[in-house]
């Protein structure tokens, strides 16, 4: 699981390289490959620190797509594991020691989300917000929300958003989307000043100033049998936040799994994100020990006028059989990043953690899976996933 290499013994032979050729290799690996590297050899060090090479990394690393899970007995003994497209491994990502000294013993973790260099946790017991940055090796805790304390269970994953700043900023900022005297609300904190601000929704008529960007931010406040909430802000902040109501119309909708059925007879999982929306719909394989087995996963998407959900595509039925197993209890989280949507599934079957990932190129209209290492969780605690753009190196 530690995703270490061990290169010293190549190393000799690696230097004797076209300085060219050393550059083009040490680009294409993932940051904690060249974390190892600089540690043993000065010669790659001097490579890894030089300013072109830090530059074109960093670029490409930002379109890289990672997937970070945080396991816990304890907080001494929790990990946060990451994986991405660009190794073949799962890396232990070093911030527990940034978490434990801001962290009452007993207490309880949860990982919220990430973006670039930033990961935001909230804790049960003294409901705070704590941002890590492994990078920048910083740690802070961040003031109550005008809502007040919050505990782990009062954050919805599809109503949050972290957003850092340019690569080797240390500025971030969170948004999330409640409904407060019944209105929608967002409320956003930014680092820079340390202070939070909240802003009532626009309830705008006008539909072009509802969702025709899809460059927005979209963030759930409610979803409902036939209707959902959300909160669409530009990512420039030049425009307010502005209400959406995507509903569901019937049509095509009720010949597939959004049908709203009122019995349990087939059991659907809704995983929300980005003004995306993913159906996993499943059936009872063993009733009496409560397992299930996904048979068909469809997306939707927010129409561009912000007023209704559009499907978009159904995974084909030879992926599906691929890739699904039997699971007792499931839960996910949803990305999009430079028009494509990565879907994370997480399920449980007799004490067993399994893993799917699967992206869908919303210009292309295809799906792929990504084939992920074997991921071993037995005798731990789940806590939590998210999705997140890549590591920067400094």
């Amino acid at each position: 699981m530690d995703g270490s290499r061990n290169p010293a013994s190549n190393t000799v032979g690696l230097c004797l390289l076209p300085s060219e050729l050393i550059q083009d290799i040490l680009i294409r690996l993932a940051l904690p490959e060249l974390s190892y590297l600089r540690s043993v050899c000065k010669f790659l060090t001097s490579i890894i620190s030089g300013n072109d090479f830090r530059r074109e990394f960093n670029v490409r690393s930002s379109s890289d797509n990672w997937l970070f899970v945080y396991t816990k007995r304890s907080t001494r003994t929790s990990v946060l594991h990451g994986f991405t497209e660009r190794s073949n491994r799962w890396f232990n990502i070093p911030i527990v020691k940034y978490l434990f000294p801001m962290v009452p013993p007993g207490e309880d973790l949860y990982f919220l989300t990430a973006s670039g260099d930033f990961f935001l946790f909230a804790s049960n017991n003294c409901r705070e917000l704590i941002a890590v940055n492994p990078t920048a090796k910083t740690t802070r805790k961040i003031p109550p929300s005008p809502l007040g304390p919050r505990g782990t269970s009062s954050w919805r994953r599809s109503g949050l958003k972290l957003i850092a700043g340019p690569s080797g900023s240390d500025n971030f900022r969170f948004l999330f989307a409640e409904l407060s005297e019944n209105r929608p609300v967002l409320f956003e904190y930014s680092s820079e000043t340390d202070t939070w601000n909240s802003m009532d929704a626009n309830e705008s008529e006008d539909r072009e100033q509802r969702g025709s960007d899809r460059r927005r931010v979209y963030l759930s406040v409610v979803h409902r049998r036939r209707e959902s909430v959300a909160i669409a802000l530009s990512e420039t902040e030049t425009d307010g936040p502005v209400v959406v109501r995507p509903r569901f119309d019937g049509g095509m909708e009720e010949r597939l799994a959004i049908g709203f059925s009122a019995s349990d007879e087939v059991h659907r999982l809704h995983v929300y994100g980005d003004g995306n929306m993913v159906i996993i719909r499943s059936t009872v394989v063993n009733e009496f020990a409560k397992v299930r087995m996904f048979t068909c996963i469809e997306m939707w998407r927010i129409s561009l006028d912000g007023m209704r959900w559009e499907f978009v595509s159904k995974v084909p039925n030879g992926l599906v059989e691929k890739v699904r197993k039997p699971y007792g209890v499931m839960m996910g989280c949803l990305e999009e990043r430079y028009a494509k949507v990565s879907v994370i599934l997480m399920s449980n079957h007799k004490g067993q953690w399994d893993l799917i990932w699967l992206s869908y190129d919303l210009g292309k209209g295809n799906w792929k899976c990504v084939s992920l290492p074997e991921f071993r969780m037995e005798g731990l605690n789940m806590g939590g996933i998210a999705l997140s753009s890549g590591l920067s190196l400094r």
